[in-house]
């Protein structure tokens, strides 16, 4: 159950966003009206409850509708109707948004423009003591000028998969730096197996962990662009000198994001999610372990995406104190239900590290080890990071890892958009 992480290429979520086609848009619109999956009246005076809808994207894994209607079921302060949106979600979630008709409750990643166009509100107020006990990333990737607009429902790092019999047979370690995994994939592969699997793209998804891996960042903390530099170009070449090696699987029966080219033994190692774990630990049983996506060199660090969804209350709300009493006792204070979504479904961490700490699925082996790297050396989702953005920045790795472009002269060209952007957004 991947979760949207902007820069780094499209998701699996993304792409099941964008292929709704026309029919499916077509089919929102016709739907939208004042649908919003709210009961026909609103909850007023005379101790009646408050009516909510809460929306949610159509999740693949079997059991989630049917799991996110109970929990409303159980909410004894509000009549809380749920939405269960299939498709581009994105779309109509956009235009939801625009009037009280759209969901009081939704899930979503968190955009400046949300705030700028005041579409949602703060929910500082509602975390209370329990603010010490999100993991601090959770709580960076919802705020925007020191206000927290959203509550993480899951945390989804990605990680590199790796086989240890063959590590092991080839008197391999898990790399420790970007040169140690080059020279791992061009030892592990053989006529049958490549030794590294990173999307069909050639490398495109690991693009933020390679700047990340080098000491930059996507914007630094005074929001102007972070990755322009010598020491990411670098990286970035080293994902080409890694394309070049003819270590790299292409034409893999299904993306990154499935586990399915790591567990046919098409290739040694693989980038993929937590979700993936125990469709691996199915196949493969210990023959696997995981680690970070590796420090450039001695000055840099092991880095990883920590991706994942969170809950926001709109603005246009007419229960705006009713949602928010409902999005805290669902994702603050009840942990019975976050475990049961995180780990009963999918396979995710619980964003409230006492929750995940308590949570057995996570106690041994590699999925604690992940919850470790994660705490240690994830990176969040940046709210102030457009899609135009994320563009710019992909067709820069594109150009580099695939036609082997100079990765400083396309490094230029993604700063002058990306400072054009900001520019836009802040002035």
């Amino acid at each position: 159950m991947p979760a949207h992480f902007p820069p780094a290429g499209m998701s699996r979520r993304d792409l099941l966003k964008r292929t709704g086609g026309l029919a499916a848009l077509a089919a929102f619109a016709a739907a939208c009206g004042s649908n919003t999956g709210r009961p026909a009246s609103s909850g007023g005076g005379g101790g009646s409850k408050a009516n909510l809808s809460q929306w949610y994207h159509q999740y693949g894994e079997t059991g989630t509708k049917e799991a996110a209607l109970r929990y409303a079921k159980a909410y004894p302060d509000a009549n809380v109707a749920v939405q269960w949106v299939p498709g581009d979600y994105a779309a109509k979630l956009a235009s939801g948004l625009l009037s009280s008709n759209g969901p009081d409750v939704f899930e979503t990643q968190l955009n400046i423009a949300m705030v700028k166009s005041n579409q949602v509100v703060p929910l500082d107020d509602i975390l209370g003591d329990a603010k010490a006990d999100f993991n601090p990333n959770d709580l960076t990737t919802n705020t925007i000028d020191g206000k927290l607009y959203g509550i993480k429902m899951i945390d989804d790092p990605q990680v590199f998969y790796y086989r240890k019999s063959l590590f092991d047979k080839a008197g391999i370690k898990p790399p420790e730096t970007v040169d140690d995994l080059i020279a791992a994939s061009k030892a592990l592969t053989t006529n049958k197996v490549k030794g590294i699997y990173i999307g069909n793209d050639g490398g495109v998804i690991v693009g933020g962990p390679a700047l990340w891996s080098s000491g930059g960042a996507y914007l630094d903390k005074d929001n102007k662009p972070g990755f322009n530099d010598p020491r990411a170009a670098q990286a970035f070449g080293k994902l080409h000198e890694l394309f070049a090696s003819k270590s790299v699987l292409l034409g893999a029966p299904a993306d990154w994001w499935d586990p399915g080219a790591f567990v046919q033994g098409l290739a040694a190692m693989q980038w993929c999610g937590l979700w993936a774990m125990p469709a691996i630990q199915k196949a493969l049983g210990d023959d696997f372990g995981v680690f970070p996506y590796p420090k450039l060199d001695a000055q840099g660090k092991q880095a990883m995406p920590s991706g994942g969804w969170s809950t926001f209350v709109s603005a246009k709300s007419p229960n705006i104190d009713a949602a928010k009493a409902f999005v805290k006792w669902l994702w603050v204070d009840n942990p019975a239900d976050q475990e049961d979504w995180n780990l009963n479904y999918g396979f995710h961490i619980p964003p409230r590290t006492s929750f995940a700490a308590k949570a057995t699925k996570l106690q041994t082996g590699p999925a604690a080890e992940v919850v470790k790297l994660n705490k240690d050396f994830g990176v969040v989702d940046l709210p102030a990071w457009t899609p135009k953005m994320g563009t710019a920045f992909s067709d820069m790795l594109t150009n580099v890892i695939r036609k082997g472009a100079d990765p400083a002269a396309e490094l230029a060209k993604a700063d002058k958009t990306v400072t054009t952007e900001l520019s836009r957004l802040f002035g």
